[in-house]
């Protein structure tokens, strides 16, 4: 499971733009070491979706789709907020 971690960080850290790199980054430092292998397993389906996609979603351009909201995705989103007010 820490190797798993590790990996989901190192790609979370690096996303292809700065603004997610920052984002997903910060988050995945913050929150991975206490997932379950399940909210692993909803972390690492927003890494396989495309940057642009996930980054419409944190700052309210696009809706986010039923199929693909989770109690993850949630997390980041609030994660999201609450760095910006502070």
């Amino acid at each position: 499971m820490d190797t798993r971690r590790r990996k989901l960080k190192f790609r979370a850290w690096r996303r292809g733009f700065r603004e997610m790199d920052l984002l997903m980054g910060s988050f995945a430092d913050q929150y991975l070491d206490t997932y379950d292998a399940a909210q692993l397993d909803q972390f690492e389906a927003l890494l396989d979706l495309p940057d642009w996609e996930v980054f419409a979603w944190l700052v309210g351009q696009n809706e986010v789709p039923e199929d693909d909201r989770s109690m993850v995705l949630d997390q980041l989103i609030a994660f999201k907020y609450a760095a910006q007010a502070g």
